[in-house]
């Protein structure tokens, strides 16, 4: 309902309270409670709709009508992105996870500050790229329907799109977000699962977000995309516990795989980037869970999978079964994509995705 619609009713029905408290006692009473019922019911709709909290939230086809190409749109920029950098696709399907799990799903990530204090700015997010991937779409976008789609769907179509263009699933994706207008390089810390985590640390920060263990076991598969820096895992292969013996490598790693990231990685190796999936890292399939149980998890919190029953028993049956793990995907995707979303007339919608209006 149009703001100066609900203004309008307001006051028609300020006027009819009015008018029936000037009415003498008896002539009131007459009218009855019915009146008086239907327009307190009335006056408390006009309040609940016109409530942020309980505005229109998330829906597939949100757009249906204010921007009927949206999806097309994202969907021909992630498939010319794929075509021509398909190593982006890690990165993108990162974007979106750090986006939701920091401040919740509202482009955040996206916001940069002159003083490199934004979310982009924490360490856990140097290795992110992509950005301009979303400024164009953003853009093409704005020609189509300006000021309508915000930055926050976008980056949920675009995660979506380059999964299933990279061979993975496709699913329905409800759109609907509206744009934050904060992003402080703290809450990255405080918020972000580490490469480091272990199960216990894992299933908490989750289940803080409203995830379940599933869907932990479920998004880690992510790591199927996309490459990493040797300082990201090299604890794994030298001095692991500390001691300062440099062959003191993480005993739940496999001793062959070990030997062959030492070849790439040497310690205190800040530049060089390895596949997270090797030899399949531009392809989502279910490979990552094939290296889990062979001890190839490149990082701590993926071996980490190993440790709880439950996580184990879906990383075993999923190395040897694709399908039920597609459809599993985008169902955990669409529960991440709703942590902390501003709807109905809470943010804005960004004109440009990297500052607020």
């Amino acid at each position: 309902m149009p703001t100066s619609r609900i203004y309008w009713r307001l006051h028609s029905l300020q006027q009819h309270f009015k008018s029936e408290a000037s009415l003498p006692l008896n002539l009131a009473m007459a009218t009855g409670s019915k009146l008086f019922l239907s327009l307190f019911l009335q006056l408390l709709s006009i309040l609940f709709l016109f409530n942020p909290t309980n505005a229109q939230g998330l829906k597939i086809g949100f757009y249906e009508k204010s921007c009927p190409k949206v999806e097309l749109i994202v969907k021909n920029v992630a498939a010319d992105t794929m075509s021509k950098a398909p190593s982006l696709a890690g990165a993108l399907l990162r974007m979106f996870f750090h986006d939701c799990f920091v401040r919740g799903c509202d482009g955040s990530i996206l916001l940069d500050s002159p003083t490199n204090q934004s979310e982009k700015d924490a360490f856990p997010n140097l290795s992110l790229r992509g950005y301009q991937i979303i400024d164009r779409a953003k853009a093409e976008i704005e020609k189509e329907c300006p000021g309508v789609v915000s930055c926050s769907d976008i980056l949920a179509l675009i995660a979506r799109d380059i999964v299933a263009a990279r061979n993975g699933p496709s699913w329905e994706v409800e759109t609907g977000r509206r744009d934050g207008n904060v992003s402080i390089i703290t809450d990255a810390f405080q918020n972000l699962p580490g490469p480091g985590f272990n199960i216990s640390q894992l299933i908490t920060r989750f289940q803080q977000k409203g995830l379940s263990v599933k869907d932990l076991a479920v998004l880690s598969a992510g790591h199927t995309l996309g490459v990493s820096h040797c300082f990201s895992f090299s604890n794994r292969l030298y001095n692991f516990t500390g001691k300062g013996i440099n062959n003191d490598a993480d005993p739940t790693l496999d001793p062959n795989y070990v030997a062959k990231l030492k070849v790439k990685c040497k310690p205190a190796d800040t530049t060089t980037i390895v596949e997270m999936d090797p030899g399949s890292f531009s392809t989502f399939d279910n490979d990552y869970y094939k290296l889990v149980t062979k001890r190839r998890g490149l990082f701590q919190s993926d071996a980490t999978l190993l440790d709880n029953a439950e996580t184990k028993a879906y990383v075993e049956l999923h190395a040897i079964q694709k399908e039920s793990f597609f459809q599993d995907f985008g169902v955990s995707m669409v529960k991440m994509g709703r942590i902390g979303v501003l709807t109905g007339i809470q943010g804005e919608i960004r004109k440009v995705c990297s500052k607020v209006n």
